[in-house]
């Protein structure tokens, strides 16, 4: 077994889909945070000594959507990247440094999707 390598922050309102990505990242050994929502995440984010290298957040989001929360976090932490997950793929507009991976996705795209953003942070 190798050494976990990267952090990535779960941000995800559904409790059995956030477990979901959750065992999924841990068996492909990343090292994750969970959020359920916006506030969690920001708090997470907020801590200096927290290291992140990717958060993951679902669009449709309770209170603050995903985007609006990536605005925020970015004001935190300008370099850090960012993937949606989301339902409606295709009609989503993201920033540079963001990207979109739609939902229902496999194991395989989701670890594609994240190692080949964190080759390129």
């Amino acid at each position: 077994m190798s050494a976990v390598t990267s952090t990535i922050l779960v941000v995800e309102d559904d409790a059995i889909v956030r477990m979901l990505i959750v065992d999924v990242l841990e068996e492909l050994e990343f090292s994750v945070l969970e959020a359920a929502d916006a506030e969690e995440a920001l708090a997470l984010v907020q801590q200096a000594e927290q290291v992140i290298d990717l958060m993951m957040t679902d669009v449709g989001l309770p209170d603050m959507d995903g985007k609006q929360l990536a605005s925020k976090v970015r004001e935190l932490r300008p370099t850090l990247p960012i993937l949606f997950a989301s339902g409606y793929a295709e009609n989503i507009d993201v920033p540079a440094g963001m990207q979109v991976i739609a939902k229902p996705f496999s194991i395989d795209q989701l670890r594609d999707k994240v190692k080949a953003m964190l080759a390129t942070a």
